[in-house]
């Protein structure tokens, strides 16, 4: 059987979603506790592998199974043996053409940015602190530049191995709520790095430190030095998964939202 399960995290205290020899991760914590539940090693497949410190409130995965248990089982048995911090959110059986990342057509991400003179304390590893006033509107207007297909290579990491810099952005937003900014971006795919480094680009545009025009030079300039720095993992958030009607799961995004 194929096997699709919705999950959350804080992923603070993790080095990403990917299993890695000698550190801890999002991906060998949920495969060892379905593993449990199965009685057989597990191999999870994900819809896109989260950076270290980046959190999910809709990470869609798939894994492979002959063991034959209910959806709640896998879910509750699942859960029993996962860390406080990473949490199932459903699961599906699904059929074999079903992929959580080839199926997938569309992700979407939310960076959350507190934008006040005080270092907050109690979201700690959950928000992005920017202490210098940003204007979000002119943020959303430099943002406006970056729809559509492009090459975005400025805004890819250098450990980028993705065989393609090309990606299509079908919506990108900036707005604030109080002292919150809220970044919110979809996309067919995303590059490593890519959604913090045009974080980073913005907030430039926000600080007063360039024009919203400038983000078409770095754009098309396809230089990573081009474009400003990597905003940090912190307040970054993948929030929705999308997938053809075919595969069954009709997924709403989960906005994290701060006050």
């Amino acid at each position: 059987m194929r096997i699709a399960l919705g999950i959350e995290y804080q992923g603070t205290r993790y080095h990403g979603w990917q299993r890695q020899a000698a550190v801890d991760s999002i991906q060998a914590r949920l495969e060892a506790a379905i593993a449990s539940v199965a009685a057989h090693p597990i191999e999870l497949v994900c819809a896109g592998r989260t950076d270290r410190g980046v959190h999910a409130t809709v990470q869609v995965a798939h894994f492979e199974t002959t063991a034959r248990r209910e959806p709640h089982a896998w879910q509750l048995g699942t859960l029993a043996n996962l860390p406080e911090d990473i949490g199932v959110l459903w699961v599906k059986p699904v059929g074999e053409g079903f992929h959580a990342r080839f199926s997938a057509t569309a992700r979407q991400y939310r960076y959350v940015i507190y934008n006040r003179l005080n270092r907050p304390g109690l979201l700690y590893g959950r928000v992005t602190w920017q202490r210098k006033p940003l204007d979000a509107e002119l943020m959303h207007e430099a943002a406006q530049h970056l729809l559509g297909t492009h090459d975005f290579t400025s805004f890819r990491g250098k450990d980028c191995q993705a065989k393609s810099p090309v990606r299509t952005l079908e919506w990108i937003r900036v707005t604030r709520e109080g002292d919150y900014l809220y970044l919110d971006v979809r996309a067919n795919a995303f590059l490593h790095h890519m959604v913090r480094n045009i974080a980073g680009t913005l907030m430039q545009v926000g600080m007063g430190l360039k024009p919203p025009e400038w983000v078409v030079g770095v754009r098309d300039a396809c230089l990573r030095e081009a474009a400003g720095f990597t905003a940090p993992a912190d307040g970054l958030y993948l929030v929705h998964v999308q997938y053809p009607e075919e595969h069954g799961l009709r997924l709403t995004p989960r906005l994290p939202v701060f006050y």
